[in-house]
């Protein structure tokens, strides 16, 4: 009878000693995932921080290197933010001015475009789309923004006249320019115009002039037209001094148009520049579309490559213009 009592106790004190185990564990348990949990949070939010924080540091950097003319340093560091946080507008935007800025419009335009997927009304982004077509020499596609522009900022009309104008959209300048005039007075600079077209619309026999080097040259001042610039190129090809200072302007205004390089190179190895001739067209010859202006790159920078002594790369040229030839 004792020894049964005794073992009824000895089994209730088990079970009650089983059953402390249980709850401290599951109690120790509890706090452990709380204390796990509370130091978890503080990481990832260090982590992340830290991110931020060097994503500013090379977008700042970024933003340094550009304003002191170090582009590709400041593209670099772009590059980082880029890996930091893709798909980034302010990124895009940067990357999209240093490469216009490095005249490398291509790329220019391949990044504002991303950045307008999900900024389409930022005013800044449309402006320097505009300022992309008008280096690549396609003034219908900066008008076309441009009149976007317009829409959101109605001060943003004299750019407009003046894209109007360099595309010989003359009635449509004029008609812009009495529109503004209506509403506000004119500028220096649209007033001036303005006078230009008055006088020109006197004039109707002004196209028949154009053939006249000093005409044209009065023309390009005026209107800095890419075809009339390509004139003043052909009749100043034996004016080297006038050729170089055009195509130097020509460049600047139209750095897409492969003729201008390919006249700049010519004149260039005439006068045993051979170095100069040969960045030149290799600025140049990236912008070539058809096969023709393709085998006079080829012809001119085997001449540079001769010019300098490096026959192996000559040949190299000679043998590509032989297979433009022979496509013929």
């Amino acid at each position: 009878m004792i020894k049964s009592i005794k073992t009824t106790r000895f089994k209730r004190k088990t079970r009650f000693y089983t059953y402390r185990l249980v709850l401290f564990s599951f109690f120790f348990a509890s706090f452990s995932l709380q204390l796990f949990s509370q130091d978890s949070i503080p990481n990832a939010k260090d982590s992340t921080e830290e991110k931020e924080l060097n994503f500013q540091q090379f977008f700042f950097k970024s933003l340094s290197e550009r304003s002191i003319g170090n582009f590709q340093k400041a593209i670099e560091n772009l590059e980082s933010c880029h890996q930091i946080l893709t798909n980034n507008v302010a990124v895009f935007f940067e990357f999209s001015k240093n490469y216009l800025l490095l005249q490398n419009t291509q790329l220019a335009k391949e990044y504002i475009d991303r950045a307008l997927l999900q900024e389409p009304a930022n005013i800044w982004m449309l402006k320097h789309l505009v300022e992309i077509h008008i280096q690549q020499g396609r003034f219908s596609e900066a008008i076309s923004i441009q009149q976007k522009v317009v829409a959101f900022n109605i001060e943003e009309r004299e750019n407009l006249v003046s894209l109007y104008f360099q595309n010989k959209n003359y009635n449509k300048t004029i008609s812009l320019i009495q529109d503004i005039e209506q509403n506000n007075t004119l500028s220096a600079k649209l007033k001036k115009l303005k006078a230009h077209l008055e006088k020109r619309k006197e004039a109707p026999g002004i196209e028949v002039i154009k053939k006249e080097p000093v005409s044209l040259k009065e023309q390009f001042k005026n209107e800095k037209s890419y075809a009339v610039l390509k004139q003043i190129l052909i009749l100043s090809e034996s004016n080297w001094e006038v050729l170089l200072q055009y195509a130097d302007e020509g460049i600047a205004l139209f750095p897409a148009q492969p003729f201008i390089y390919l006249m700049k190179g010519k004149t260039l190895n005439a006068q045993e520049k051979h170095e100069k001739a040969l960045l030149t067209l290799q600025n140049g010859v990236d912008f070539v579309i058809d096969d023709q202006m393709e085998a006079n790159f080829y012809n001119e920078m085997a001449t540079a490559y001769k010019g300098l002594g490096r026959l192996k790369e000559a040949k190299t040229y000679l043998e590509k213009l032989e297979k433009i030839k022979n496509k013929e």
